[in-house]
């Protein structure tokens, strides 16, 4: 009997015992290889010995110190550090615990600014329909993702969406490219003058959709248009990267692959690596700057924020990420992975899709590829490809209501970044195993 309320009540779930590397073992000393990082947390792997000499230096100085009262080594360190790594323009940073929070201080953050810079009638925050970004309250209305959002949809503050770019299931099939991304920042300056441009606040958008699509990234260059769009009508760009950024496919920031700099932009999964709950926002000098010689604060605050273990695990998490033979390691392997699953699945009925970058890595089933049609929701697929997964001692992410909240399965891939390639080949072979076992049911 267990008195944990867990997310399945009634599942029977193994207790972890031990991890090491790329694998965690359970208490009947059965090995599972990490294959998606948890929820694509684990990036420098577990148990690293450098993250934990870090953190036992740490508690033996100092475990705890409230940010009204003091700063920290561990925490200024840690900001230094991300500042000097992020895109330019991206200049201070404000600690929190974890990715929820970052999108939550994130929203308020763009709020606070427009007021402080005599703009408070800038309210509406546009997203995109099938994104995720947290299950806070604010951050649950900002994701678009319906089946999420369905139950709590009459508490949650009012929030307006576009169409993501998921190519695979909404690009012309005589469009390009750059005409899709166009139309895509057509749909949303449409947005912004339909809500009336001076009171747009912000648009969020994951650089790539992590867990509601599976690992979809933009298309030409849509995130360059939409930047455009920002500045025209003098919208925020909030950038989410808790899932795909801090190495995970192969920049520190996945926005760099984009060619953009956001306003704000939110870190947490790969920050920590799982060492110890961490996540972060940084913003522009502008919007510090608003807040500097405006009110003197910003309005917000969470108990545990800065937490100087967390921060020591973080900044030796993110060294030992900024290594040029870790972000090689990520592009090596992401591409074992890609064109391993494209040989192992490639040519299945089933596979409609195979996408990413780095090692963040997207399959999206299908009951028939040719006219990319969904499975039966009620057979939850997804689900049985996880089972059959774990069966095979293989830890993976997948999700259903891919292509709606309600319809469509995919699995995310997003092991940690020191991985061998045997170890990715084991990946491929048992995920194509799982797929095959799970639909066959």
């Amino acid at each position: 009997m267990t008195r944990i309320l867990h997310r399945g009540i009634g599942a029977q779930l193994p207790h972890a015992a031990s991890a090491q590397g790329v694998y965690i073992t359970d208490t009947t000393g059965r090995r599972y290889l990490d294959g998606s990082g948890g929820a694509a947390v684990t990036s420098v792997g577990h148990a690293h010995p450098e993250v934990l000499a870090a953190m036992r230096t740490q508690i033996d100085s100092l475990c705890y110190a409230h940010t009204s009262f003091f700063t920290t080594d561990a925490a200024e360190a840690l900001a230094e550090k991300l500042v000097d790594l992020a895109p330019a323009g991206l200049d201070y940073v404000y600690l929190v615990s974890g990715g929820s929070e970052a999108v939550e201080a994130a929203l308020k953050m763009a709020r606070q600014y427009f007021v402080e810079i005599n703009q408070p009638q800038r309210r509406h925050i546009i997203a995109r329909r099938q994104s995720y970004h947290g299950n806070t309250i604010g951050a649950l209305a900002t994701g678009g993702n319906a089946m999420r959002r369905q139950q709590f949809q009459p508490i949650l503050p009012e929030t307006h969406h576009v169409s993501p770019c998921y190519a695979y299931r909404d690009k012309g099939t005589d469009e390009t490219p750059e005409a899709y991304a166009a139309r895509l920042a057509e749909e949303l300056e449409a947005k912004i003058l339909e809500l009336g441009p001076e009171e747009v606040m912000a648009f969020v958008a994951e650089p790539v959709v992590g867990a509601t699509l599976g690992a979809v990234a933009s298309e030409a260059d849509y995130f360059k248009r939409v930047r455009a769009i920002c500045d025209k009508y003098g919208v925020l760009l909030i950038l989410d990267e808790v899932m795909c950024g801090m190495g995970r496919t192969g920049t520190v920031f996945a926005c760099e692959q984009d060619g953009v700099v956001p306003d704000i932009v939110t870190i947490a999964k790969g920050l920590g690596g799982g060492y110890q709950p961490i996540g972060a926002v940084m913003l522009s000098a502008n919007i510090y700057a608003s807040f500097a010689n405006g009110s003197g604060l910003f309005q917000h605050g969470h108990t545990y924020l800065g937490h100087p273990v967390a921060a020591a695990a973080a900044n030796k998490v993110v060294e030992i990420i900024a290594r040029p033979e870790t972000l090689a390691n990520v592009n090596a392997m992401g591409t074992r992975l890609q064109s391993g699953l494209e040989a192992a699945l490639g040519a299945s009925p089933h596979v409609g899709d195979i996408r990413g970058r780095g090692l963040f890595r997207g399959i999206e089933i299908v009951a028939d590829r040719e006219n990319k049609t969904p499975f039966d929701p009620a057979r939850k697929i997804y689900a049985k490809i996880k089972r059959q997964a774990m069966a095979r001692g293989l830890i993976s992410y997948p999700m259903g209501g891919t292509i709606d909240g309600i319809n469509g399965d995919h699995i995310l891939l997003a092991p940690p970044y020191i991985i061998a390639p045997d170890e990715v080949d084991l990946i491929i072979e048992r995920i194509a195993e799982a797929i095959t076992a799970a639909i066959a049911e």
